[in-house]
């Protein structure tokens, strides 16, 4: 039986993300259930959409929530002002993956439905991460390149992205590629030195 008057909205909001989170973390996208966390919380499954809408905004909100996280331990690594930061950039992606990976994934798993687009305050919530990234490479260009780093940030991430897939996915180890990191991190050093050279 559901507690339908414990929590008010904000608080019911609340108490879901953050069981639709643990749960997320536990059995990643493919066994993620909204109704398991409804029960998990003591509420029933009509609580969840009326809170949330759909499954798919529930899962963006998990997702966007994610990405906060994601940025919070970048900048806390950023924050001890280490000499290399786009090697902190690229170390703190596999370690965030790594140690976060059902949680990490799921936000590549999940598909928007065709036509829908995300909501204004979960591309806010997403749009952090990429800031720190672009930020960073902005400071390695000459001012006269700094246009450039918006759209080499975004190239950048997705190299990184597909070592940090390949490597917890095995496929690097069935490759023989030892050090998918340092590869990752050989291949950013190398677009950041032609970006500098135009």
């Amino acid at each position: 039986m559901g507690r339908r008057s414990d929590h008010t909205r904000a608080e019911l909001e609340a108490l879901i993300l953050a069981e639709g989170h643990r749960l997320m973390a536990e059995v990643g996208y493919a066994g993620f259930s909204a109704r398991e966390v409804a029960k998990r919380i003591g509420y029933s499954i009509g609580t969840i959409y009326n809170v949330f809408g759909s499954h798919t905004r529930l899962v963006q909100a998990i997702n966007s929530r994610t990405f906060s996280l994601w940025a919070a331990s970048v900048r806390a690594r950023l924050a001890e002002d280490p000499e290399d930061r786009i090697a902190v950039l690229v170390d703190s992606y596999f370690a965030f993956a790594s140690a976060n990976a059902n949680l990490w994934m799921a936000i590549y798993d999940h598909r928007l439905p065709t036509g829908e687009e995300l909501p204004e305050s979960y591309r806010k919530q997403r749009a952090e991460l990429t800031g720190i990234v672009e930020a960073e490479i902005a400071r390695v260009l000459p001012k006269k390149q700094a246009a450039q780093a918006a759209a080499l940030a975004r190239s950048l991430v997705a190299t990184v992205h597909g070592h940090c897939v390949f490597a917890l996915t095995g496929t690097f180890a069935l490759l023989g590629e030892p050090d998918p990191k340092g590869a990752a991190l050989a291949r950013v050093r190398d677009a950041l030195a032609a970006a500098r050279r135009r």
